[in-house]
Parts: structure tokens; sequence; C-alpha cells
């Protein structure tokens, strides 16, 4: 399966922090037109898309978060320099010297500054550093950028998507990976003519990088029956990485999640996507993931009696950096194993 280059760098490069997904959802709601048979988006700002099944007996959710990793500003400083809180997880030793976008009134791009290397002391030098090392530089003076920029504005990183050999390499591919592979998935079925086995509701939820916070009310109000959370997973298949430390590796099929720090994913569930993934020939491997979360933990939990939850993971190097890289014939398999999966179900045996 050829993987669409153009939307997936659309869809990487929109910016889109946590509570500020205006302009990533408009490009969801724009993708989604004629996808599905209803689009509506909820009070969280959750963009729900609802695919009719053979079946309304049950229902079944997807959920990929819109969201990525950013920061927002809170200081402006007589020279202009402006200082930020992280929204999200960051490593501050990925940040020296990376271009991020600040978007005020316009979007200004600038540089994270620190204290140059020349002159610091040796315990400077051998110190980890802190986000509150960094400020960001624009090159502008405090009176024209107040024009533009205030207290409360999100920034983003800039990171254009690159094409490395069989990957790609660009910022906040965790999780606009997975929201690309949920529209892939609706594009797959309509292009099929195939119907998901029950009514199948595609989410695209919010803030998921600061806990989580969008798939809860969607699951509230969707109450599935079987879920799948949409997410990426670490890929240490590096230098100085051991087997067991691996968790996934690149080129090696979509990652079907066994547990991470906040799920243990039904034992059912799992079980089914590995025999739609052999039936079907997509390639794929196992994921734990011994830290960090995803909405999947939502997906389960947030229902009345919970719901039989698993989850699509895709393998991704460099994750919460400034850069991320998956594979993209790990994207295609991804694609592949969520179109089977929620096509499948009816035919399978779902007791204890």
């Amino acid at each position: 399966m050829p993987i669409d280059i153009a939307l997936l760098s659309r869809i990487c490069e929109a910016p889109g922090a946590p509570g500020f997904e205006k302009e990533i959802r408009a490009l969801v709601l724009k993708e989604l037109d004629g996808l599905a048979d209803e689009i509506r988006t909820d009070n969280m700002g959750n963009v729900v898309a609802l695919k009719k099944g053979k079946s309304s007996e049950k229902r079944v959710m997807a959920a990929a978060h819109m969201d990525e990793i950013g920061f927002i500003v809170t200081h402006v400083d007589d020279k202009g320099f402006v200082r930020f809180n992280p929204v999200g997880g960051f490593d501050p030793k990925t940040l020296t010297s990376q271009r991020v976008l600040i978007h005020g009134k316009k979007d200004i791009l600038g540089v994270m500054g620190s204290k140059p290397t020349h002159i610091m002391s040796p315990e400077e030098r051998n110190k980890v550093p802190q986000i509150k090392d960094y400020f960001i530089d624009t090159g502008m003076p405090k009176k024209e950028l107040e024009k533009f920029v205030e207290v409360g504005n999100f920034v983003t990183r800039y990171s254009p998507l690159m094409e490395l050999g069989d990957c790609v390499n660009v910022k906040s591919l965790d999780n606009r990976a997975s929201v690309f592979l949920l529209i892939e998935t609706l594009r797959a079925l309509k292009k099929a003519k195939k119907k998901p086995s029950y009514d199948f509701y595609a989410v695209f939820t919010v803030q998921e990088e600061i806990g989580l916070r969008g798939a809860g009310p969607a699951a509230l109000e969707i109450k599935p029956d079987f879920s799948f959370g949409l997410d990426t997973t670490i890929a240490y298949d590096v230098p100085g990485s051991t087997p067991q430390e691996r968790c996934t590796a690149l080129g090696e099929g979509a990652a079907i999640k066994i547990m991470d720090s906040s799920v243990i994913c039904d034992y059912r569930m799992v079980a089914y996507m590995k025999a739609v993934a052999e039936r079907n020939s997509i390639k794929w491997q196992p994921e734990i993931l011994a830290a960090g979360g995803t909405d999947t933990a939502q997906l389960q939990r947030m229902v009345p009696g919970g719901s039989i939850a698993g989850a699509v993971s895709i393998p991704t190097r460099h994750i919460h950096q400034t850069i991320e890289t998956t594979n993209k014939k790990d994207l295609a398999a991804c694609i592949e194993l969520l179109t089977a999966c929620v096509c499948e179900l009816e035919g399978h045996d779902w007791s204890f």
C-alpha cells in the first residue's frame, strides 16, 4: 500500500498543542468530508466521525489524539526574549538551537537559545539541561514582538517532513501518524466499499499529551463495546540498545499492544488482532511499553461496564524529541490491520 506523503506532511506540520487544536482539527474535518455518514465536534473539541456498520447492535470506537507536545508563552522580557512552559513532556537536551513557531496574531518564527558552552563553567557543562535554561529568540525587540505575541500564546516545533530511505522524519508523528492512520482507514473502507462489522466511531481526540483528557468524555458519550487506541510507540532499535529494551523495531510491522503503564489490553482483543493480522498476511510485532500510556486506557475504562480494548501502535524512533521517525511500510501495515479489525469483529468468539 503506497503512503500519501503529501497528506501525512500536512497533518504532521499543522500546529496543535494540547488545548489549542484548532488548526489541526480544521484540517481533519476537511479530510473527513465524504468519508463518514455523520461528522461532529463535541464540546471539548474532539472530532467524531461515524461510519455505519453492517449492524448497529454494538459500537466500535478508535481514537487518535490530534494534539502534539508544545509550549506556552509565560513572559516576554525587556529585550524581547520569550520564556515559556512546556505543555506535554519534553527531553530538554533536544531543544538547543531548534526552530519553533509562536502562534500569536500571526506565526512568528523563533529559535531556542541557551547559554553558550564557551562561557559555561565546568559544573554547568556537566549539568543536565532544564526547560528553565532556555528562551526563544525571535530576533525582534519587545516593542515589535508584542504587536503579535502575548502571554498564553502556544508554541510548536518547526520541522518540515523529509523522507529518509523507507522512513519519514518530521515533528509530531506522535500522534499525527495515527491521525493519518485513522483517516486512511476510513478512506480504505470507502474505496473497498466495505462496511465495518458494527457502527464505527472514528474519534480524533484532544489533550492526550497532558493526561488523556479528551478521550474519556468521548468514550463516555459513545459507550463502545469494542475499542482501539491508536498511537505511536517506542522503537529503540538503535545503537546502544539491547533486545529487551527495544519494545518495537522499525520495519517489523504494525505493533499490537499487550500493555503499557496505563492499560493491560483485553487478552481477547490481543488474540483477535493477532489472528486478523495472520489471516490477512499483515506483518505485526508485539508491544509492551514499560513507561507511558495512551488513550487506550480511557477507552477501556470510561464506559459503563468497560469496553473490550486493544491498540494499534506505530513504531517510532526519537519520540518526544524535536523530530520523530517512522517507517512507511509499518504505517501501511497499521492501516491494513485497523481496517481488517473493524470489519471482522462479528466472526470472533468474545467469550471469556
